[in-house]
């Protein structure tokens, strides 16, 4: 019973400070409460908004090519803007609620941004391709050479008529080399006989989207010519400057270096590739060292340094010029031209222009004596790139490039690193170590970044990486990039020729690193398929990270282990059927993988074995002893799922009465055929013939679960897909 010292307080009449007890369950649930914790977590993080407003509108891009269509666009555009507006008309000029409100404000308005930037970039640019593979007459204007004696050929694109709407066009032609000849240049008008295929779309889930690339730079085919070319106009005189120049440059260097010495030389120099060959491109790639043939931050940098300490240094010297102005700002105005020649001589390509950005910032940081290297400074590079190439956040360059540089400056900014590497009294064995320490680890943390990214584009990955790099990146910075600038000074005077002759030791060096590293046993990953929802996790997670500060930035590793996990347990398919129908891989029945055919084509086969896992030489089914193959078809059993299931491969065209057909499909499970079946063939489960596959593309199955994913799923209504589907 109550204390009568105590009164009584009638139902309704509580005092105030009683009414707000409610169950902690309740209060966390209630909307203000959690916009209370939100708001809190914001303040504590202090964190730089400049690289999560960069990511924010990658993911607004990023969207847009996720979603299948105009309706979805539009819903993610209104969606963007009235998450703004809400935010200001809930939270705008309230103190307490400062983070959130420009959080949500921000993120809503960039990913607006984001999907209206890609949205009116395809749009612009895009132009519907070929309906199907022609030979025609071509007539058209040479807007780009690109030379590639590797493959002995030269690649052209032409600026032509669309043939069934008239338009202003482009197509990709290749001319062998032995049909080339002089006068073959930019700005060229050239008549030829060519045969033009529509550009590929990915032959399987996952592979290479080559139709996508192609939308984005205007092309509405691809094809080689038949014939001699024929310059029907010559090239204006002084047109393409620096596309001949950086020819001259390649040809020059390799002229200077024999070998695959001087095809990496040429690379460096010019940005060529197209003069190494196919043995040295897969021991880079296979090592982890592939990076250094493509011009990017590496290279950039080191001209930019190059240029600013040598202009400092020289510009120290005149003592009048250095007691009146402030040389830094000279050396760093010298090193910006240099850079932005170096960038246009190599063909001004996605990854220099975002290294010639991030390096002209740092110059200016160290103009104005300010910190050079920041997350800011990498933000801004994104953002020019993204508001010019928007479409480039889906390439690998794009991703592999910021990723990179994205772990360096997070790791050399944290605190342990900066204690590790911050100046003290030591001798220089030690001083020396704790670098070399450094750069390892440098390496690993960059290995460890890429390789979600990596595995996602290209399906394997050198796990010895950092362990090469650790020998290659010095060697190509601080040796053989500073030879070949020292051998192309002196052949002004005709004494370059012992600097060559170093410079290329250095470059076998660099070769023999790549070889000897890409031969070890266990040097390549492989993964057949990345799902996108585990790659997010894997760049959620990174991201966190690397632009989260405090403890909070270890909750980055829970999306990562997740996706680890996920990546771990993703089961091999084990049937790929390309969108041709004409192959066919079958994974899990021998140490090989399985083919339907014996094909010439390396694409073809590269395709099958990365996406199925598999290092080495396919089987042909027909060579197999567990296989049925006639003349026209291949019958195989497959136990998985606790059940058999039989599958029949057309491997011709040739007539078979209907009723053998329908017989032959009755006892199948699944049937595969690069030809229109007839609908009296009805297998149990999967029919994929021409008209299926033309509707859905290539298909990855997985049959213990019954699982089939095509390529059609994840390209939705955008422009390089549309129309596709048969009527």
């Amino acid at each position: 019973m109550p204390s009568q010292s105590q009164p009584l307080v009638p139902l309704g009449d509580e005092p105030d400070n009683a009414a707000p007890q409610r169950t902690p369950w309740r209060k966390l649930g209630s909307l203000s409460s959690m916009a209370d914790i939100a708001e809190e977590f914001l303040r504590q993080a202090g964190f730089d908004r400049g690289p999560w407003m960069a990511v924010t509108l990658a993911g607004g891009i990023l969207l847009w090519f996720w979603l299948e269509g105009p309706g979805q666009w539009v819903a993610a555009l209104s969606g963007g803007v009235i998450l703004a507006l809400l935010a200001a008309l809930r939270w705008k000029g309230r103190e307490e609620r400062t983070h959130l409100f420009w959080a949500c404000s921000a993120v809503g308005i960039l990913v607006a941004l984001g999907v209206a930037l890609i949205w009116a970039r395809s749009e612009l640019v895009g132009v519907q391709a070929l309906e199907r593979p022609v030979a025609m007459q071509v007539e058209g204007r040479v807007l780009e050479r690109i030379e590639q004696p590797a493959d002995d050929r030269v690649r052209l694109v032409l600026a032509i008529r669309h043939p069934d709407t008239g338009e202003a066009a482009k197509i990709r032609v290749n001319v062998p080399s032995e049909d080339d000849k002089a006068g073959l240049d930019e700005g060229a008008m050239v008549a030829m006989q060519a045969r033009l295929m529509p550009p590929a779309p990915p032959m399987l889930p996952g592979s290479y989207n080559f139709a996508r690339a192609a939308w984005f730079q205007g092309y509405i085919a691809t094809g080689s010519a038949q014939g001699e070319v024929t310059i029907v106009e010559p090239a204006p005189e002084g047109g393409a400057l620096i596309s001949r120049w950086q020819r001259q440059l390649s040809a020059h260097v390799r002229s200077q270096m024999g070998g695959s010495a001087g095809t990496i030389a040429a690379a460096f120099a010019s940005g060529d590739r197209g003069a190494i060959n196919e043995a040295d491109e897969v021991a880079m790639r296979d090592a982890g060292l592939t990076h250094l043939l493509a011009i990017s931050g590496l290279h950039v940098s080191a001209v930019i340094a190059g240029t600013y300490f040598l202009a400092l240094k020289l510009l120290g010297l005149w003592t009048g010029l250095a007691l009146r102005v402030r040389l830094p700002i000279i050396a760093a105005a010298i090193a910006a031209l240099g850079g932005i020649g170096y960038t246009l001589l190599t063909g001004a390509q996605v990854p220099t222009v975002r290294s010639c950005v991030a390096a002209l910032l740092v110059l200016i940081a160290l103009a104005l004596g300010r910190e050079p290297l920041s997350l800011r400074m990498v933000a801004v590079a994104g953002v020019v790139v993204m508001l010019l190439w928007p479409e480039s956040v889906v390439g690998p360059s794009f991703q592999m490039s910021f990723c990179a540089v994205l772990a360096i400056v997070a790791l050399h900014n944290s605190g342990p690193v900066r204690a590790f590497l911050k100046a003290r009294e030591e001798i220089w064995p030690v001083w020396f170590g704790r670098r070399a320490a450094m750069l390892l680890i440098t390496g690993l943390v960059i290995e460890i970044a890429l390789m979600p990214i990596v595995l996602f584009h290209f399906h394997r990955a050198g796990v010895y990486g950092a362990i090469a790099n650790l020998g290659a990146i010095p060697l190509v910075t601080f040796v053989s990039m500073p030879l070949i600038a020292a051998a192309l000074a002196l052949d002004i005077v005709g004494l370059g020729a012992p600097a060559w002759w170093l410079a290329g030791k250095s470059l076998d060096l660099l070769l023999g690193i790549a070889h000897f590293t890409s031969s070890q046993p266990g040097a390549v990953k492989l993964v057949p398929q990345m799902g996108y929802g585990t790659l997010a996790l894997f760049v959620v997670g990174g991201l966190w990270l690397a632009l989260w500060r405090g403890r909070a930035r270890l909750l980055g590793l829970l999306p990562a282990a997740l996706a680890t996990v996920l990546l771990i347990t993703t089961p091999v398919p084990d049937l790929l059927i390309s969108g041709d129908g004409r192959h066919v891989g079958i994974s899990g029945e021998d140490q090989r993988l399985l083919v339907l055919r014996d094909s010439r084509s390396s694409f073809a086969r590269d395709n099958l074995t990365e996406l199925a896992g598999f290092d080495g030489e396919p089987l042909p089914l027909a060579q197999y002893p567990g296989a049925q193959c006639s003349r026209e078809f291949c019958v195989m059993t497959l136990a998985r799922g606790g059940r058999e299931w039989s599958v029949m491969m057309s491997r011709n065209r040739e007539l078979v009465t209907e009723r053998s057909l329908a017989a032959a499909c009755e006892r199948s499970d699944i049937v595969v055929s690069d030809r229109w079946l007839p609908r009296s063939c009805q297998p149990r489960w999967l029919r994929a013939d021409r008209r299926m596959l033309e509707e859905t593309g290539g298909l990855a199955i997985t049959l213990s679960d019954q699982q089939i994913t095509t390529v059609a799923a994840a390209q939705g209504d955008h422009g390089w897909w549309r129309g596709r589907a048969p009527d």
